[in-house]
């Protein structure tokens, strides 16, 4: 789309805005690197969510053009991959940022958390309840005490009884916990919009193949082809690289299918792999949604 706009305003501006950027020396900091090198941010998320406007710098397919036919040691001394690579770090630590934000939005209330580690303990107590119950039935059955032992086995009943009314209730509980319980919503780990796991499959194609997802897909796979060494350069304030998220191979297969899980929903592996330059984090899945 934003090449689309840049040949229309060419043509209505004729040849003077193509002459003046091909005069401009590869050098020049009013040429956009990121389009020299790669794919400019700029240019992923025209009309979506993540629009990031014009791109401020100029792109000109003749300076592309003439970089790309630079032998390697000439590409290497001009350094244009590193400003590439920082401008692909910032963008990615934005982005996982913002899907940190909506996560925490989605975890449990301090109340939430308190019913739940009541429930998991009675759950627990009853079950010990029950093992010991059974036990001592077994213990008086042997020695012929079977009025005990009936009596025992009466009460071990009704432990096994207030135990699955307690699971039940754990259950309920997740399933309805957090602001949007109800809807079962998690955070797609790529581009951080909010999906559903009500979601039918033609809703979630949607999205992994809309032009947002596949935009900050395209972002992590460039960002994660470049040399490991390399990529720690710009790891400090906002990545370190074993983050939480999809990897390279992960983003290839959301390009390839839809994944689904029962229910028409997607399964659990549409939210595993590293994420981009992040440090320390995790997809728990806790794993940051805003719309698609």
């Amino acid at each position: 789309m934003a090449a689309e706009q840049r040949k229309l305003l060419e043509q209505l501006m004729g040849s003077n805005l193509t002459t003046r950027a091909a005069q401009l020396p590869l050098t020049d900091p009013k040429v956009c690197r990121s389009y020299l090198v790669g794919t400019c941010p700029h240019d992923l998320f025209t009309n979506t969510k993540a629009d990031l406007g014009p791109c401020p710098r100029v792109h000109s397919e003749p300076l592309k053009q003439e970089y790309d036919s630079l032998p390697e040691p000439e590409k290497k001394k001009l350094g244009f991959e590193h400003d590439y690579l920082r401008d692909l770090s910032s963008r990615i630590d934005a982005c996982n940022r913002n899907i940190d934000t909506l996560q925490r939005r989605l975890e449990k209330t301090p109340d939430e958390v308190r019913q739940t580690n009541a429930l998991l303990k009675a759950i627990s107590d009853l079950g010990s309840t029950i093992a010991n119950g059974l036990l001592e039935v077994e213990i008086l059955a042997e020695t012929g005490e079977v009025g005990r032992a009936y009596d025992e086995y009466y009460k071990v009943r009704h432990a096994q009884a207030a135990k699955a009314d307690k699971e039940k209730e754990l259950k309920a509980l997740s399933e309805t916990s957090g602001p949007s319980g109800h809807q079962k919503l998690q955070v797609c780990d790529v581009c951080g919009a909010y999906l559903s796991r009500l979601d039918n499959d033609r809703r979630l194609a949607d999205h992994f193949f809309g032009k947002m997802h596949l935009g900050f897909a395209q972002m992590r796979k460039a960002y994660e082809s470049f040399p490991k060494e390399m990529r720690g350069r710009y790891q400090g304030g906002g990545g370190g690289g074993g983050g939480h998220g999809r990897g390279v191979q992960q983003m290839d297969d959301d390009m390839g299918h839809v994944p689904t899980g029962p229910g028409g929903g997607f399964g659990d592996g549409w939210n595993k792999g590293p994420r981009g330059p992040r440090a320390g984090g995790g997809f728990r899945p806790r794993g940051p949604r805003r719309g698609w």
